[in-house]
């Protein structure tokens, strides 16, 4: 892990250089647009072939479609007391989104005009289960929910073939959620198969979801074929912290998302030399400690970075820089800090609201703007499934009073056509 320090003048652009990455590499895109072209001409067959060679599993049409008796012997192996704790969490995480949701409406504007927004849930979504490095019931309850608040008619998952039967508890966040539609597909090819359909797979109108480079490269083809979450990257954590808060719980929270993948993002921010050399000191030492620490161990090694600033403002104007999926105001008066990001996927405020809290449990969803996307992008919820539809009612007398308006400006356009449709109801109001 690095240090870095700037408390003598801030130079973002030397923040920018110490954060550049390639997160794809052309031969990942070139890679997946091949699956994906082949997926969309030949089906089922190309699924199955993709299976055999990425996932050394025999699987055909028949056997694709996991079966609501198949999830729930599945989840029948979770541990009792995990299933309680999922059902808690999925409790906070629709109380959360249920308060996302926004009614249709519509106002009168004078001479008979009516005009409104008709909200609609988009009718089929589809979930991307990962299987590889870890299994995330968490992130089934996070995409999920938000869906069925917004009213999503049909949600398919798909899911790496031996996903299910080896992680129990991904299978009883399904049943506990009553998704009773899976398929055994993982890797672009399933990011193909929801786009585009297939023999066996439905098509779907929106992919969300966490996977590997190749699934985030497949969902970055197929947008505008259907919408997309977001193309997320690895997990990032940006602490802005002050002496008060005990080093090691900083560089638990670092390590925390460091396990997630060798290309995480985790950074602390200061105005305290003593407070940045500990946390130094103590990241080292909880390292040994971490199951994963081969992962973490590369992550710190290669993107970690303690910023040492000058002052709070600075940490802000780091922070808004950077835009990160998380951030932690670790400090005891946060508010100065935290009511000024303005770009994060999340913030989490106090030294007692560490990012995991907001992984499992809190409420909001944690599938989150990464890759400095958060100056744009906003985290997944009901909104995201959600068409909104624009009403107009125009009466004669509108178009009597307004109509030779929009004639000229359609004729100031060059749009003769345009000007006539109006000119016609005009002779008729």
């Amino acid at each position: 892990m690095r240090i870095v320090d700037l408390s003598a003048e801030l130079n973002l652009n030397e923040v920018d250089s110490l954060l550049a990455s390639d997160d794809f590499q052309q031969n990942i895109e070139n890679t997946v647009h091949e699956i994906i072209e082949d997926v969309r001409r030949r089906g089922d067959e190309a699924l199955c072939d993709y299976t055999k060679r990425f996932d050394e599993f025999d699987l055909t049409p028949e056997s694709m479609r996991v079966y609501e008796e198949d999830i729930h012997r599945y989840a029948s192996d979770a541990d009792d007391e995990l299933v309680e704790i999922l059902q808690q969490a999925a409790k906070n995480i629709r109380e959360f989104h249920n308060q996302q949701v926004e009614d249709s409406w519509e106002y009168y504007a004078g001479d008979g005009i009516r005009l409104g927004v008709r909200q609609t849930p988009i009718q089929r979504a589809g979930i991307y289960i990962p299987g590889g490095k870890a299994a995330y019931p968490s992130s089934v309850l996070m995409n999920v929910i938000p869906a069925q608040v917004a009213g999503v008619e049909r949600i398919v998952a798909v899911t790496p073939p031996r996903a299910l039967e080896e992680n129990p508890l991904v299978a009883a966040a399904l049943k506990l959620l009553n998704l009773n539609e899976a398929y055994r597909i993982g890797g672009a090819q399933a990011i193909a198969a929801l786009a585009y359909g297939t023999q066996t797979v439905p098509q779907v109108h929106k992919i969300v979801g966490p996977g590997n480079p190749y699934v985030q490269s497949a969902k970055r083809h197929v947008y505008g074929v259907v919408d997309i979450d977001m193309v997320a990257g690895p997990s990032e954590v940006a602490i802005v912290a002050d002496e008060t808060c005990d080093p090691a719980w900083i560089a638990a929270d670092l390590l925390a998302q460091a396990e997630h993948d060798e290309m995480a993002g985790v950074w602390l921010i200061c105005w305290s030399r003593e407070l940045a050399a500990s946390v130094f000191d103590e990241v080292q030492v909880q390292l040994d400690l971490l199951d994963r620490n081969d992962i973490a161990r590369v992550a710190v090694i290669d993107r970690g970075i303690i910023f040492i600033v000058q002052s709070e403002d600075d940490a802000i104007a780091i922070v808004n820089h950077i835009a990160p999926e998380h951030v932690e105001v670790l400090m005891a008066e946060p508010d100065h800090v935290s009511d000024n990001i303005k770009n994060a996927g999340a913030v989490f405020i106090g030294r007692y609201a560490p990012t995991v809290v907001g992984d499992y449990f809190a409420g909001p969803s944690h599938v989150l703007p990464t890759n400095r996307t958060a100056r744009f992008f906003s985290p997944l919820g009901v909104p995201d499934f959600v068409k909104r539809t624009s009403v107009i009612r125009y009466s004669g007398r509108a178009i009597e009073r307004f109509g030779e308006m929009i004639e000229k400006f359609a004729i100031a356009e060059g749009l003769t056509g345009h000007a006539k449709s109006i000119t016609i109801r005009r002779h008729k109001a």
